[in-house]
């Protein structure tokens, strides 16, 4: 219990915006149960890397919300970041889509790896619905609570002065729309990025719209290129 209590120790922001949160009759029983989960099963991401996206991205901070599902079910994979993977794991289908995409829409060059930590730093949260999932168990702590947790995260992100650019991709993400009614904000569907989805994701410009809106609004555009080490 003591070490989950520590997670959430972001040192930026974000302690200010979650404190009333982490104090929720819901949160606390899911903080039990994680507790007994990491003790009797193998969970990813290790319980240091579960917040990494708010620790990487502070409430402020954030510019773009990129918003996955679950965690990676596989060894080494997951590291508290949507979509993305940690160095010298083989890249997912949806990364290497989400790649794609930016090489030809934003002119980068595919990188080498999966650690999109560089995003992360400029501004972008990474966000998954679920932050914690059993070893080879997909959706294995759907509905523990992390659910009602990410909700109010994106609610405290709509609530903020300073617009932010949302990417919803898939069905699941687009459904998020929903809680986001602040009109300064923008808001990018498209298909999900996994080959599983067809090509949809292909053409969808969020990098290149992206980057267009924050200038509008006086930001420094995303750098998505991502360095080799």
């Amino acid at each position: 219990m003591k070490g989950l209590v520590a997670m959430l120790k972001l040192n930026n922001d974000w302690d200010e915006v979650l404190k009333e949160e982490i104090q929720q009759e819901y949160y606390l029983k899911m903080r039990k149960y994680l507790a007994q989960e990491y003790r009797n099963h193998t969970i990813y991401p290790l319980k240091d890397d579960v917040f990494n996206a708010f620790r990487y991205c502070g409430y402020n901070g954030t510019r773009v919300v990129i918003l996955g599902q679950d965690p990676y079910i596989n060894p080494g994979e997951a590291h508290g970041l949507s979509f993305s993977v940690q160095k010298g794991v083989r890249i997912p289908p949806s990364l290497r889509n989400i790649y794609q995409e930016a090489a030809d829409d934003a002119g980068i060059s595919i990188p080498v790896h999966g650690d999109l930590t560089h995003w992360a730093k400029q501004g972008v949260l990474l966000l998954n619905a679920v932050l914690t999932v059993r070893g080879r168990q997909s959706s294995s702590h759907k509905g523990i609570g992390w659910e009602t947790f990410t909700d109010h995260v994106i609610g405290f992100l709509d609530k903020k002065e300073d617009p932010v650019v949302f990417l919803l991709w898939g069905n699941f993400a687009k459904k998020k729309a929903a809680l986001i009614t602040g009109r300064h904000h923008k808001i990018l569907t498209a298909v999900h990025p996994s080959p599983l989805a067809g090509n949809g994701f292909s053409g969808c410009k969020h990098f290149s719209q992206t980057n267009e809106f924050l200038k509008t609004q006086g930001y420094e555009p995303i750098d998505w290129q991502i360095p080799d080490q």
